[in-house]
């Protein structure tokens, strides 16, 4: 008795497979181990060494800015104290004039400056414990996605929705955590040079405002106390005076520095994650 026809056979008459054929008699097999990989790394995203290494990028630019955040605020702080120094004819806590209140742009600019700083620093705190989260919830739809391809085998409108889901999983998953990898990886060489130059810069012209040292006064009763009052005031009218002097290299370099920042968490990854965007699109044949 003649035993009815395989569907392979019934696809070919002379038992050879077709193309389809072995595309999916290898599909089956793939999604499986998708899926388990998945479904692994989903579990256990929270110690993904990739996730944890993006992680650690965003947590160093975190730290970097709060270490700039505190210095502009110190600085902004200065700042704010010497345009409030008043005199009449003597110093006093309420006088008749503030001489040092042409400093009030300067004070301004760096204000604005440590509020964008301050931005990027909560900002990449925010990604350095959002990325395990958002990577393991990729691996769960990818991990979604390879279940309905398997139930659908990969027809009709479920084999549409694997692949949509499949496309935002493996964004999730490997596009983010795999731009802020590759950021790492080049940011700290794009930037490097700049970074120094203007570091030090910032370094060597707060240097020179130390409002933190004591002015010794002379004498004691109120004579003694109004000669401590006028060296405090000729002590930071002087500060003051060198830190106007450079105040556009100041203002540059705290741009330059601002500019880094912004290149490492936000126009580097973006980028990265651009071009992942649309060979992904492109892979899904749209």
């Amino acid at each position: 008795m003649r035993q009815p026809l395989r569907s392979e056979e019934r696809d070919d008459p002379q038992g050879r497979l077709t193309p389809d054929t072995r595309a999916g008699r290898l599909l089956r097999p793939a999604l499986i181990l998708v899926l388990a990989v998945a479904l692994l790394a989903a579990a256990f995203s929270a110690r993904n060494p990739a996730t944890r290494a993006a992680e650690g990028y965003a947590r160093d630019i975190a730290v970097a800015s709060a270490g700039t955040y505190l210095t502009l605020r110190t600085l902004n702080a200065f700042l704010s104290t010497a345009q409030e120094l008043e005199v009449g004819g003597s110093f006093v806590v309420q006088g008749s004039a503030q001489p040092l209140k042409w400093l009030e742009p300067v004070d301004d600019t760096v204000e604005r400056i440590a509020q964008v700083v301050f931005f990027v620093m909560v900002a990449t705190g925010a990604l350095s414990v959002a990325l395990a989260p958002a990577s393991g919830l990729g691996w769960a739809v990818l991990a979604g996605a390879a279940l309905l391809a398997l139930v659908t085998a990969g027809r009709g409108r479920g084999g549409h929705v694997a692949r949509r889901m499949g496309l935002y999983g493996t964004f999730l998953a490997l596009a983010l955590p795999g731009a802020f990898l590759l950021s790492a990886l080049l940011a700290d060489r794009m930037t490097e040079e700049v970074w120094a130059r203007h570091s030090a810069i910032v370094v060597e012209i707060t240097a020179q405002v130390d409002p933190a040292v004591a002015v010794p006064s002379e004498g004691s009763g109120v004579m003694g106390a109004l000669q401590g009052a006028r060296m405090e005031f000729e002590r930071y009218s002087s500060m003051a005076g060198a830190l106007y002097d450079r105040s556009d290299a100041l203002v540059q370099s705290l741009i330059a520095l601002l500019a880094v920042f912004l290149f490492k968490v936000l126009v580097l990854p973006l980028l990265i994650l651009a071009g992942a965007w649309i060979g992904l699109r492109a892979l899904d044949g749209r």
